[in-house]
Order: C-alpha cells, then sequence, then structure tokens
C-alpha cells in the first residue's frame, strides 16, 4: 500500500510538471505569433490640376502643346509633410509649321516664381527634368509624348511654382536623310 501511494504521487508529480510544460509551450509559442493586422498606409498620393487644362504657345519654328497637367505629390497622413520629390505629369505636343525638317534632340523643363527666377532643387532631390525625343519632325507633321519629370519640393511647399519653362532643343535642316540597306551573312566557324 506504500508503494501505491508512492507511485500515485510520482505520477500526479509527472502529470503536473506535463501539463505546466505544456501550458509554458503555448504561452511562448502564442507570444511568438503576434496577430499581424495590416498596417494602413502612412502616406497618400495626391494629384492637384494645372490651370488651364491644355496650354498652347508658339514658337518660331513649332507650336507647343502641354495637356493634362498635373502635380502629383506624396505626403505624410499624420504632418502633411512631402515624402517625396513631387512629379509633373501630363502631355507634350510639338507641331512643325516651319518649312524645314526639325530634329527634336529633346525637352527640357525648368520652374519659376512670380518674378521669373529659377526654382532650383535643393541636394538629395530626384531630379528629372529631361524628356527625350530624338524624333524627325517633317513641316505640318507634329510628335506627341507623355512628359514625367519631377517638380523642387520647395515650388510646391512655398506655393512658389508661377510658371513652367519648356526648352526644346532641335536642329532645323533642310537636308534629306536616307537609310541604306547592307546586305549580311551569319557564317558558324
Amino acid at each position: 500500500m506504500y508503494y501505491r501511494k508512492e507511485v500515485d504521487f510520482m505520477f500526479k508529480k509527472i502529470f503536473l510538471l506535463l501539463a505546466m510544460g505544456l501550458m509554458i509551450g503555448l504561452i511562448f509559442t502564442n507570444c511568438e505569433k503576434k496577430a499581424e493586422v495590416p498596417e494602413a498606409p502612412k502616406t497618400e498620393e495626391i494629384t492637384v490640376s494645372l490651370t488651364p487644362a491644355t496650354q498652347e504657345v508658339k514658337g518660331e519654328q513649332f507650336t507647343l502643346q502641354l495637356s493634362n497637367l498635373r502635380l502629383i505629390k506624396t505626403v505624410d497622413k499624420s504632418t502633411k509633410e512631402l515624402t517625396t520629390t513631387p512629379s509633373l505629369r501630363g502631355t507634350i505636343k510639338i507641331l512643325n509649321h516651319s518649312k524645314n525638317i526639325l530634329d527634336v534632340q529633346g525637352v527640357t523643363i525648368q520652374y519659376l516664381d512670380s518674378s521669373g527666377n529659377l526654382i532650383p532643387f535643393k541636394t538629395g532631390e530626384k531630379k528629372v527634368t529631361v524628356s527625350s525625343y530624338w524624333a524627325d519632325l517633317e513641316p505640318g507633321k507634329e510628335s506627341e509624348s507623355y512628359l514625367d519629370a519631377t517638380v523642387p519640393i520647395v515650388a510646391i511647399k512655398e506655393k512658389s511654382l508661377n510658371k513652367i519653362q519648356v526648352n526644346v532643343v532641335y536642329i532645323p535642316s533642310p537636308l534629306k536623310r536616307e537609310a541604306l540597306d547592307i546586305p549580311v551573312k551569319m557564317e558558324e566557324k
């Protein structure tokens, strides 16, 4: 009988230790697996339309048309501060009204304040101000492209943006261009 009491006591002790071990294991397992709650985005993208919606300017050799211009800015929801360099997006169209072929090399964008002064980019800002064209425009023809450039943060923060200056680099050429085909063969060695 004494032996039986001792065995019962040991079984109770083992059972108690196993139960406690299981509980501790479950607690640690649940501590590691925290409920994953998706975080709400801390930033939001805001689109600001520029007016007028379509703008057309005539130069000596061509007409430049900008349409659907808008500023895209990303702001921190809590502070309302800009988090990235804003973008200028839209469509740019060049119409050749000269008697020459215009070899358009590229387009650069600059931003001016109300006094006509250039609004510079600060160190560290993403700077994309060039849109390549590389198109030969015959007289009376047009070329259209998507515009995606960056805008200095200070122009948006201080609301100092008053003008957009578009510089078109082109070569007027009365020359014709020819494409010549050169036949080749491939030979394995």
